[in-house]
């Protein structure tokens, strides 16, 4: 394990969020046209393209003092806890037997995935709702990149990519929102369907092929071809601001109807946490999503925003591990997690 220091504080954009939409991503799928994709490719092959990649990354003015890591060279725990900072996707850090890198840029704004799906995945996370924000970054790293590598493009179908949804732009803009009046008031389903019809794709906190956990969504584009670039962001966005629409009325409404419901729920929740000496991370994430729904709304005032996005992260699995700088069993995680809680709360313990 090598991230302890990094395990200790959270992401810049996360720090910053204190809104509905937690963060906004645009991720750019990008494939060299000298290699076969990543699939396929021969192991050396996988090598060159980590070594091109790495060493044209050195010349963005955007990745000057970037980490370069390659994966095959960390344990489970290290791969999970780049996971778990959303700085590589599940696939990248458990996939096994071949080269694979990433480049993470200064407070890790900016991370590529190297020899993923693709052979880049460009990706740009900034706090809130601003994805204009995000692409036009992301825009920019992919334009000083493309001068010093050969891109597969078509001219009739546009950037060629492992998978067929992601071809054209090759370009995914998603938000991370927290939905807990939603899910609260049984009417999630209600408005998650009607995201999906408006062919967007509705994941867990991890992406693609995760569940939902802490009321905590991944909205994003379905497919890339098509659409200009500025219209998948244009949409996505418009989609969010719907979604966050319908979350505002749902709080308004539970503070009407059901404000002691609410209080009770969000009182239990900050007891449960000041309390415990033992949970688990699934119960956390439950917990912490009531705790910021009662922060949002005035409920409770012994605790901000930024004290819960900061527990999100830091109680995570991996991160518990590298803080402590060894592997740790499930009990032993669950006691480590309930005693940072506490800290972080403000608890004395009384062993």
């Amino acid at each position: 394990m090598r991230f302890k220091e990094m395990a200790s504080k959270i992401s810049q954009w996360l720090e910053e969020s204190k809104e509905i939409v937690i963060s906004s991503r645009v991720r750019l799928a990008r494939n060299l046209a000298d290699f076969s994709f990543t699939h396929w490719a021969k192991k050396e092959d996988l090598a060159k393209i980590v070594e091109r990649v790495s060493k044209e990354a050195k010349t963005s003015s955007y990745l000057k003092n970037a980490l370069i890591i390659n994966l095959k060279e960390l344990d489970d725990i290290d791969r999970q806890f780049l996971m778990e900072r959303h700085l590589i996707s599940r696939e990248h850090a458990q996939g096994k037997g071949k080269e694979r890198a990433v480049i993470i840029g200064d407070k890790e704004i900016i991370s590529i995935m190297v020899n993923e799906e693709d052979h880049l995945r460009i990706q740009v996370t900034e706090s809130g709702l601003n994805l204009i924000e995000a692409w036009r970054l992301a825009t920019k790293i992919d334009n000083e990149l493309e001068k010093g590598l050969n891109y597969a493009f078509s001219e009739k179908y546009g950037y060629l990519t492992a998978c067929p949804t992601n071809t054209g732009t090759g370009l995914r803009a998603s938000v991370m929102i927290h939905l807990p009046a939603l899910v609260m008031s049984r009417q999630i389903n209600k408005v998650l369907d009607a995201v999906s019809r408006a062919n967007m794709a509705v994941r867990g906190i991890y992406g693609e092929g995760t569940q939902a956990q802490g009321d905590l969504f991944q909205v994003s584009n379905e497919i890339s071809l098509g659409e200009s670039e500025e219209e998948i962001v244009g949409h996505v966005e418009k989609a969010a601001r719907e979604i966050m629409e319908y979350e505002k009325g749902a709080r308004k409404r539970l503070l009407t109807q059901l404000e002691e419901r609410v209080r009770d729920s969000v009182s239990r929740a900050y007891g449960t946490l000041c309390s415990t000496y033992t949970i688990s991370s699934a119960e956390t994430l439950t917990l912490l999503s009531k705790l910021r729904l009662g922060t949002s709304i005035g409920l409770a005032k012994d605790i901000d925003i930024p004290t819960l996005n900061e527990l999100l992260i830091l109680t995570r699995p991996a991160h518990l591990q590298e803080i402590a700088g060894k592997k740790l069993s499930a009990p032993e995680r669950d006691v480590k997690r309930a005693a940072f809680i506490r800290s972080k709360l403000g608890i004395k313990s009384s062993e």
